[in-house]
């Protein structure tokens, strides 16, 4: 860390800009640095990386510095990352955010994927050294003015030198419009495909049926998931991640009649933190800290064993209600038959029938055929 220097973003004379990407980490070594999510800029001189929630907080380093550069592979639950060895830092080396390291390397985490064209695009900055060619220096504006005054010769030539560094900037700036067109176009060709598949299957799609899909697409990414390399290991790890995952389950969880079986929260979280995977130990111990912390949903064990995420507002009483009142206006019912009618899972299903069992409410009677669930005669007609 002890090469990085302070600078304020902006293009020095001959740098161009070649390539960026958003949500990169810096490591100091392997020490976690608080330059932990940014966005990381390759010129042909330099690395920039900005502070996401800092624009003012930006740091370069210069390509100069670098040896050679080395890719890690992302693992579980690790990010993909790019090692870059370095030379020693020079002894006239501007500020910077550390005078001194035990490295001679940093580390880029890549937390949002895009390491693949990072790393091409810093070989072929690497290759052209182009902070080797020789760039005029321009005298300074004092001397010119102590010489002569600029006439209107000097002054066409002021407007047009900032016409040309205006034309720069915007030429970058669309450079990464187009970047950002390119990815919505493949989300609009998504949208649709998806809905001409809902349309084919099921006629016209309802306004319920619009919800979920909206919701649905929401819940495809999680910005800025809780890792240990951003929030350390121990209680306060446990303690994010379980506020994180209330606020992305609980409208799911009330989508699928207010529960949700662990399993199913395990594969729904994972799709939607993308490389940054969460193991199942670290799941169930964040889960099990929601009650404590008064969060909108809660882990609930049946007496089967089947562990679920239950929504605060859930009502049991309801729940025991409407089961009872469902298996009394059709006879019977099996927990398929059940999962069917009021969409949920069959094991959640089954577990609504065990549970108004369990209080009176219905009465099983299991054969060969199945497992079914009838009304509770004894309760509701006179001996």
């Amino acid at each position: 860390m002890d090469r990085l220097e302070w600078s304020d973003g902006s293009l020095m004379s001959g740098e161009s800009h070649i390539d960026q990407q958003r949500g990169v980490g810096i490591y100091d070594g392997h020490d976690k640095t608080s330059f932990d999510f940014g966005m990381l800029s390759v010129t042909s001189h330099r690395l920039i990386w900005r502070d996401h929630r800092n624009r003012n907080s930006v740091i370069a380093l210069p390509l100069s510095l670098v040896v050679y550069l080395e890719e890690q592979a992302s693992g579980f639950a690790k990010s993909a990352k790019i090692i870059v060895h370095l030379k020693p830092a020079p002894t006239n080396k501007p500020a910077g955010p550390s005078t001194y390291s035990a490295h001679s390397y940093i580390r880029l985490s890549f937390r949002e994927s895009g390491e693949r064209e990072m790393l091409r695009s810093l070989n072929e900055a690497l290759q052209a050294r182009k902070w080797e060619q020789h760039v005029p220096v321009s005298q300074p504006t004092s001397q010119l003015s102590a010489r002569h005054r600029p006439g209107i010769v000097g002054i066409e030539r002021s407007i047009q030198q900032k016409n040309t560094n205006t034309n720069k900037k915007i030429t970058v700036a669309f450079e990464d419009l187009s970047k950002l067109i390119d990815q919505a176009k493949e989300m609009v060709s998504l949208t649709r495909t998806i809905a001409t598949k809902i349309k084919e299957k099921q006629g016209d799609i309802t306004e319920n049926e619009t919800r979920k899909f909206k919701s649905y697409l929401l819940s495809m990414g999680i910005p800025n998931p809780v890792t240990r390399e951003t929030h350390g290991t121990g209680d306060k790890y446990y303690t994010e991640l379980a506020k994180q995952l209330a606020s992305v389950l609980t409208q799911p969880v009330e989508e699928c009649g207010g529960m949700m079986t662990l399993t199913d929260v395990y594969c729904r979280v994972n799709r939607a933190r993308g490389m940054e995977l969460l193991s199942p130990e670290d799941l169930l111990h964040a889960c099990e800290l929601m009650e404590v912390l008064h969060l909108p949903v809660r882990l609930r064990t049946f007496d089967s064993g089947v562990l679920v995420l239950q929504s605060q507002s859930q009502d049991e009483e309801k729940v025991i209600s409407h089961t009872t009142q469902y298996v009394e206006e059709h006879g019977f019912s099996t927990a398929e038959e059940l999962a069917q009618s009021i969409g949920v899972s069959v094991l959640l299903a089954k577990e609504r029938l065990l549970l108004t069992e369990k209080v009176g409410g219905i009465c099983r009677d299991e054969t060969v055929e199945a497992l079914k669930f009838f009304p509770n005669l004894f309760l509701t007609q006179p001996a």
